[in-house]
C-alpha cells in the first residue's frame, strides 16, 4: 500500500498566521477531504505530519487539538474516508527538538512505524520547512498554493527548484492517481 503523508494546516484545512485555534476554524479548504478520499479509494495510506506550535505557545490545548482531528474524521467519515495516522510536532521553534519541521523526526517516526523506506514517497505542504523535511528524507515533496504557498514560491528559495507546484491538495491528488 503506497503512503503519502500531507501537512495539515494550509493543505487540508485553512490556515492562519494566528494559528488554528478552535474546532470551529478547522475549515477543510474546499476539494481537500474529496482529495483524501480519493487517495483513500486508491488505496494510498493516507498519513498527516503537522507542526502545532499552537500548543506549546498555549494557545490551544491537547484536548483542543483531539478535538479539531476527530472533526477531521468524522468529515472524512461522512464522505467514507479517514487519515490513518497523524503525527503531530508539539514544540515551539525555540525547544530544539527533533521533530519540528524543517527537521525530520516526524517523517523519521513515519518510517519507523511503517517500516518502510521513504524514498519517493510524496510529501505534501504548503511551507519551505514541509518541503526541507521531506527532502532530508529522500520523499518526494510536493508544494501546493493554498496556505502559506504563495509566500513559499515568493520566497525564491533554492530548495523549491525542481519542486511540482499544485493549485491546491485536489490538482495534486489528480497528478498523483494519474501517475499510478
Amino acid at each position: 500500500m503506497p503512503l503519502i503523508i500531507l501537512d495539515r494546516d494550509g493543505v487540508i484545512n485553512q490556515d492562519s498566521d494566528r494559528y488554528i485555534r478552535t474546532v470551529d476554524e478547522f475549515i477543510p479548504i474546499p476539494g481537500s477531504l474529496d482529495a483524501i478520499v480519493r487517495l483513500n479509494q486508491a488505496g494510498y495510506t493516507v498519513l498527516v505530519a503537522t507542526n502545532q506550535s499552537g500548543l506549546a505557545r498555549g494557545y490551544f490545548d491537547a484536548d483542543t487539538l483531539a478535538a479539531m482531528h476527530h472533526r477531521l474524521d468524522d468529515l472524512l467519515g461522512a464522505l467514507g474516508g479517514h487519515i490513518d495516522g497523524i503525527y503531530v510536532c508539539p514544540h515551539g521553534p525555540d525547544d530544539d527538538c527533533d521533530c519540528r519541521k524543517p527537521r525530520a523526526g516526524l517523517l523519521e517516526q513515519i518510517a519507523r512505524d511503517y517500516d518502510t523506506d521513504l524514498h519517493d514517497v510524496p510529501v505534501v505542504g504548503d511551507s519551505l520547512r514541509d518541503l526541507q523535511a521531506a527532502l532530508k528524507v529522500g520523499a518526494r515533496p510536493l508544494l501546493v498554493r493554498t496556505g502559506k504557498g504563495e509566500r513559499t514560491l515568493a520566497s525564491g528559495a533554492p530548495e523549491l527548484a525542481g519542486i511540482p507546484v499544485y493549485a491546491d491538495l485536489a490538482a495534486c491528488v489528480n497528478d498523483l492517481l494519474t501517475e499510478d
